[in-house]
């Protein structure tokens, strides 16, 4: 497939051909960590929004200067790029209070390694009317910091033609994965990693065209995807395709997740009638709410036993990168919860990047897959 070829391509690489082509017309491309950022800000200001990864990094050792081995591989191997200025062709960033690793992740970057713009957006831990407030006053703030670094004008208009770019993407995906669900999936994993992660690294209208191709270009069947056992993989950031095929080859196919780069981060669309940028705040305050969202834990909880539902999943694996304490948290009681539901539920720790433990998954894997067998 031509267009899925593309996507791969633009995956792999970090500064990809979209990334160059919009630098070339002299556009800015900003970064961003979190999916509390609500991206139709930047794209209203013409800006390119790039979600910021640590992929393909081995080595740590400038990182590891200046964050402890107890903080998150993702995080220091995101600073590790950033030393290394892989990320020199970013012309600012939007940082999150997500968790202390990525915060202080933002505090070392800040200090080396600035980039032109660089923005703090706060998010409140917990979902609350006055909450909802605060969230709204950041975002504006973050609104009128990039209208007057960058020298734009946000209106309400672009913020309208933005949302409907992004609900547009929103629904592909959602067709992707209803692709997922059928009898004999016509995506694997990390076939559908790969696409989320081009999603995230490129225009969006660009993307939704790429994405409608694949889609129609599909072939439903994947030898042998019947046969194989129906898993939901959830937990931390989850950008590594080699970490989906590990689990794939022990006799396994991934049909659903519930990460915040996959499933969490679109499923829910947005309201484009009335108040534009009321509902703008409201999709990106109360989406499907990552760990760091304190009394979210039934939402949570029920979102994963929908999509359980919904693509007949036949057991869970729940990931967590070391030291990440808030998914490690949230595992413990959804395994708890799960296994009470009568699902089958593995825990799994792991660092981020290549996978150096791989066997010690491999193992583990497969004497859960056996364990759903009998």
């Amino acid at each position: 497939m031509k267009a899925f070829k593309e996507l791969t391509e633009i995956s792999g690489s970090r500064q990809n051909s979209y990334v160059s082509a919009w630098k070339d017309q002299g556009k800015k491309v900003v970064g961003y960590v979190c999916s509390y950022m609500p991206e139709e800000i930047l794209h209203a200001a013409d800006i390119l929004p790039y979600r910021i990864n640590g992929k393909g990094v081995s080595d740590m050792s400038q990182a590891d200067a200046y964050l402890s081995r107890v903080n998150c591989s993702f995080s220091r191997c995101c600073l590790e790029l950033g030393f290394r200025g892989e990320y020199d062709f970013l012309d600012g960033a939007v940082w999150i209070n997500g968790c202390d690793h990525i915060r202080r992740c933002y505090d070392n970057w800040k200090a080396k390694r600035p980039f032109p713009f660089m923005h703090m957006l706060p998010v409140p831990h917990k979902i609350f009317p006055e909450g909802r407030q605060w969230y709204k006053e950041e975002v504006i703030s973050f609104k009128e910091a990039v209208e007057a670094y960058f020298g734009v004008k946000i209106t309400d208009d672009k913020i309208a033609e933005a949302c409907s770019v992004y609900n547009e993407t929103r629904k592909l995906l959602r067709k992707l994965y209803d692709k997922r669900t059928e009898d004999e999936p016509g995506f694997t994993g990390p076939e559908i990693n790969t696409i989320l992660s081009a999603s995230v690294s490129m225009p969006k209208p660009e993307f939704n065209h790429l994405l409608e191709q694949v889609l129609q270009e599909t072939q439903t069947v994947k030898e042998g995807s019947k046969k194989s056992i129906r898993l939901l993989v959830a937990g931390s950031i989850m950008d590594d395709q080699g970490f989906i095929e590990n689990i794939e080859e022990m006799g396994a196919v991934v049909v659903a997740d519930a990460f915040c780069l996959g499933a969490k981060n679109f499923w829910d669309l947005m309201d484009e009638n009335g108040n534009v940028f009321e509902n703008l705040i409201d999709r990106y305050y109360t989406h499907s709410p990552c760990p760091r969202m304190a009394g979210e834990y039934p939402t949570r909880l029920n979102f994963i036993k929908e999509q359980i539902e919904r693509a007949n999943v036949e057991g869970v694996i729940l990931e967590h990168i070391k030291f990440c304490d808030l998914h490690g948290t949230d595992n413990a009681l959804l395994k708890k919860d799960l296994e009470k539901a009568g699902i089958a539920t593995l825990e799994l720790e792991r660092q981020y990047g290549p996978l150096a433990d791989s066997g010690r998954i491999r193992t583990r894997v497969q004497a859960f897959l056996e364990r759903i067998k009998a």
